[in-house]
């Protein structure tokens, strides 16, 4: 069974989605991509311990801070977009990485020459967690605050709330990541 609720954030309605094991689903209901993703028809609105500690996950974050816990997630997608988004909940609050830090520590992992950053791109890119599964962190090589599901001022956004230096990044003016 799927179940769903609402948050409301200082940034737009946020969709929240979850079975029986965990949070499975985050994402902003105005202005995003893939929102929701993955959902079967017929899921019902309920409360769920998960969607409390969800909440105030958020709570906290909204309010400018680390919220030093994790709410309880389930991760449902292939290995490798499983593994990614570990790898993302491990990036600190406040830090980025690139696609290509994830693709070599993948590649190392895995025992292999090299990993293709776009391949991690794209699990990246369809993280159905949105926030609490930091994709916001991960950036372009060169600075460019690549695509984000929820739209890249969100991106901006996001990353702001958290102190980052804004002047490292810049926001590219045409193309996809927009």
């Amino acid at each position: 069974m799927i179940y769903i609720n609402d948050y409301e954030s200082p940034m737009g309605n946020i969709l929240l989605a979850g079975d029986e094991q965990g949070l499975t689903g985050l994402w902003f209901t105005e202005g995003g991509r893939y929102i929701g993703l993955g959902l079967k028809k017929g899921a019902s609105r309920r409360e769920m311990d998960y969607f409390d500690q969800t909440k105030e996950w958020l709570d906290i974050y909204f309010s400018g801070r680390d919220p030093g816990f994790f709410p309880r997630i389930h991760l449902v997608g292939s290995d490798f977009r499983n593994r990614v988004g570990e790898i993302m909940c491990e990036i600190p609050y406040g830090k980025t990485v690139t696609y290509g830090w994830i693709a070599d520590k993948l590649a190392k992992e895995r025992g292999l020459e090299r990993m293709s950053a776009q391949a991690v791109g794209g699990a990246v890119g369809h993280n159905p967690i949105c926030i609490i599964v930091p994709c916001h962190r991960v950036v372009g090589a060169n600075g460019n605050l690549t695509g984000y599901g929820g739209g890249i001022l969100r991106k901006k956004a996001l990353l702001e709330l958290e102190g980052n230096d804004m002047s490292q990044f810049t926001i590219p003016t045409k193309g996809t990541a927009l």
